[in-house]
């Protein structure tokens, strides 16, 4: 009995080692097939993206803040830390190399534009930058009109303003542009912009402002002004002038020529006038506080009837024009705008000259008047009746706006 018991344990403890030896395999198999199918194991590609089923898509996630990509990996006990590291640096590696093609791209379309802008080409985008720059022109006439002075607009087209072909001829052989500048009514569509528009049909010669037309409103028509003519063409000089003012082109354009060379010009009658705290009159200004004292005078600044700045002043006021401060008057706006700025101020009364006897004696010595009207009137008084007469009486030689260069930009373009 004790044999059989012994022989019995014997062969019994030899089965169970038999049995826990096979045990091991199907263990084993079990683990590696759960491994699979539950994606315990997976590779990240290097170079062709990350495939990610759509359980991995609610644990990884580029989150986007403007340009910058960032990774969010959200904690999940299924995943170890070294995959997630490598998961993380795999995005990022993507999420950067994109990120720097845009980035290069914004940096080439802006270099583009203001090597444009300034003449030049950037380095590497020549054939590119002059094929599609715009031309250059020596300066940019804009004559403040507004919707109820057409006759003015008529006398102006009938005195010192090219008529059509002669103007067309004058923006390729002199790189002059002249055009009366108006925004919209109130009511767009209605019947004060439809007129505008059959006037612009038949003589071409407007440029329309994205502006609605207001007298309280004319600095912020400056701004628009400056700014989308910087933005349609390249010019040495901007010109603003009113349409009650007669106007010598040739004697402008040789003024401004003088100071071609100069930066940050700013070319007017200067003055400084006081400033009219009382409510009221002519010229209020409602801001008189600002100015000190009352009785105080304004900074000197050029008076609105005529004034030109160069190119360098008009793209600084088109880049600030929301951070500009309007004041009532139209002319104290666009002086205050350089106050603080190196501007080169150039006071020159010829821009200012009264109506005949005045601009006709300085025409008889030689001293031709770039502008003329009656301070009185801010303007021509009943110019419409009497700019005739003034263009008759001082007006300068008939060639001489075909027979003066004033700049080398009239037939190029760079």
């Amino acid at each position: 009995m004790p044999m059989k018991s012994r022989g019995g344990a014997g062969e019994l403890g030899m089965r169970s080692v038999i049995h826990r030896k096979w045990i091991f395999f199907p263990c084993l198999g079990s683990f590696f097939a759960g491994m699979f199918f539950t994606n315990r194991m997976w590779m990240v590609p290097e170079s062709k993206g990350i495939p990610r089923t759509s359980s991995e898509d609610q644990r990884i996630k580029l989150k986007s803040d403007g340009c910058n990509l960032n990774l969010v990996v959200k904690s999940n006990s299924n995943y170890s830390q070294g995959e997630v590291t490598k998961t993380q640096h795999a995005v990022e590696t993507l999420g950067k190399k994109t990120i720097s093609t845009s980035e290069m791209k914004l940096i080439y379309s802006k270099t583009e534009h203001e090597s444009i802008l300034n003449g030049t080409a950037a380095s590497g985008t020549a054939k590119t930058v002059q094929s599609t720059s715009k031309r250059k022109y020596f300066m940019v006439i804009g004559i403040n009109t507004a919707f109820s002075s057409r006759k003015r607009r008529d006398s102006v087209r009938a005195t010192w303003m090219p008529e059509v072909e002669k103007r067309k001829r004058l923006e390729e052989e002199k790189g002059i542009i002249i055009r009366f500048v108006i925004g919209h009514s109130s009511t767009s569509g209605g019947i004060l912009d439809k007129a505008i528009e059959a006037e612009e049909k038949l003589h071409g010669d407007f440029l329309r402002l994205n502006h609605v037309e207001g007298y309280l409103e004319l600095s912020a028509k400056t701004k628009t002004y400056l700014a989308t003519a910087v933005a349609l063409w390249d010019a040495e000089f901007y010109v603003k002038v009113d349409d009650d003012v007669h106007v010598n082109l040739a004697t402008l354009g040789l003024t401004l020529a003088r100071h071609h060379t100069k930066r940050r010009v700013y070319l007017g009658c200067m003055k400084s006038g006081p400033v009219l705290a009382q409510n009221g009159v002519k010229y209020h200004e409602p801001e008189f506080w600002k100015f000190g004292e009352v009785g105080n005078k304004y900074f000197r600044h050029a008076t609105g009837q005529l004034y030109a700045i160069s190119k360098d002043l008009a793209m600084y006021i088109s880049k600030n024009q929301d951070m500009l401060h309007q004041y009532a008057n139209e002319d104290v706006s666009l002086g205050s705008w350089f106050i603080g700025l190196n501007v080169f101020h150039i006071d020159d009364r010829r821009l200012c000259c009264g109506t005949p006897p005045d601009c006709e004696w300085k025409a008889l010595a030689g001293q031709t008047c770039v502008a003329s009207f009656d301070w009185r009137c801010s303007g021509i008084c009943r110019s419409v009746e009497r700019i005739m007469e003034v263009h008759q009486r001082c007006r300068e030689d008939d060639n001489a706006l075909w027979s003066e260069s004033f700049s080398d930009t009239g037939n190029s373009s760079s």
